[in-house]
């Protein structure tokens, strides 16, 4: 991170900060416990297509690395684009390259490297400040994204990795509102990007609303030149789209694809537009 950029809050339309630093060290305390509780067998079962329970895990502590070494460390080398490649293909690619790398490595090396480095990143989101500027998060459309963004994404897939884990080694979801709540919301600042391409008269408004605890409503306006997560919600929405928690993250981490989730919901109001907010995906995809 540049110290010399100012501090930026963020687009109002992204809806208020979310500060999800509190909760790095209990995820992290989350996933060695569901880590050291595997049986060997369990490592070569398939969390995510084509990876592994001990790929995903590889790819983990590749998250953290990353972290720390470029924004603790400023630490500028690693790999670069391809001529021609895209973002999504770029990460891809890495990604897998990480993961090849750490082939060789035990289960139970991986599971001392992540909970030491893992301890670290937790350490380190706790000193940053929610304001300044960071990476980009493409799938809410904002680059450079403040902090509180960009670290609730990663709290994001660090949850989400826990959870394809859980179910490969046959678990269901862990249902914790404390995590699951700020997963949920800080997935829903993508509504706006979503919508980005959606016709609206100024003012429409779409409400999605999620049940269960660590549910909640989130309402878009349809702005000038956007959508909005900054306006209050409207007595009369022109669509509400109602989620059960379960369908709602698997949608955004597509888990599942939009016909399905659509399949599953609740529409009240303009089709049309309940549709378009189902397709909303909140990862590099």
């Amino acid at each position: 991170m540049n110290p010399q950029l100012s501090d930026v809050s963020g687009p109002l339309w992204l809806g208020a900060p979310i500060d999800a630093r509190p909760l790095f060290a209990p995820e992290q305390a989350a996933l060695m416990a569901t880590l050291r509780a595997l049986a060997p067998s369990d490592w070569g079962k398939e969390a995510v297509p084509g990876w592994t329970v001990r790929d995903l895990a590889a790819h983990i502590l590749g998250d953290f690395y990353g972290r720390l070494a470029r924004d603790r460390d400023g630490h500028q080398e690693g790999p670069g684009f391809a001529p021609g490649e895209t973002l999504e293909t770029f990460i891809h690619r890495s990604n897998q390259e990480w993961i090849d790398a750490w082939s060789r490595v035990s289960p139970a090396a991986l599971t001392d490297t992540l909970d030491l480095i893992g301890r670290q990143t937790s350490r380190f989101f706790q000193t940053t400040a929610l304001n300044a500027p960071s990476l980009g998060v493409s799938w809410a459309g904002v680059d450079p994204a403040p902090m509180w963004l960009d670290s609730a994404r990663d709290f994001t897939e660090f949850w989400t990795h826990r959870q394809q884990i859980r179910h490969a080694t046959g678990q269901t979801t862990d249902p914790d509102p404390q995590f699951l709540s700020v997963v949920l919301d800080t997935f829903m600042r993508a509504l706006p990007h979503t919508l980005r391409n959606t016709a609206a008269t100024v003012g429409t408004q779409i409400q999605v609303s999620i049940d269960g605890p660590a549910g909640g409503t989130w309402t878009a306006t349809a702005a000038e030149d956007r959508w909005s997560l900054a306006e209050p919600g409207a007595e009369r929405p022109a669509a509400v789209v109602h989620l059960d928690t379960e369908t709602a993250w698997r949608l955004c981490t597509r888990g599942i694809q939009p016909d399905t989730a659509l399949t599953r919901v609740g529409v009240v109001g303009d089709r049309e537009l309940a549709e378009a907010a189902c397709q909303i995906v909140s990862i590099v995809y």
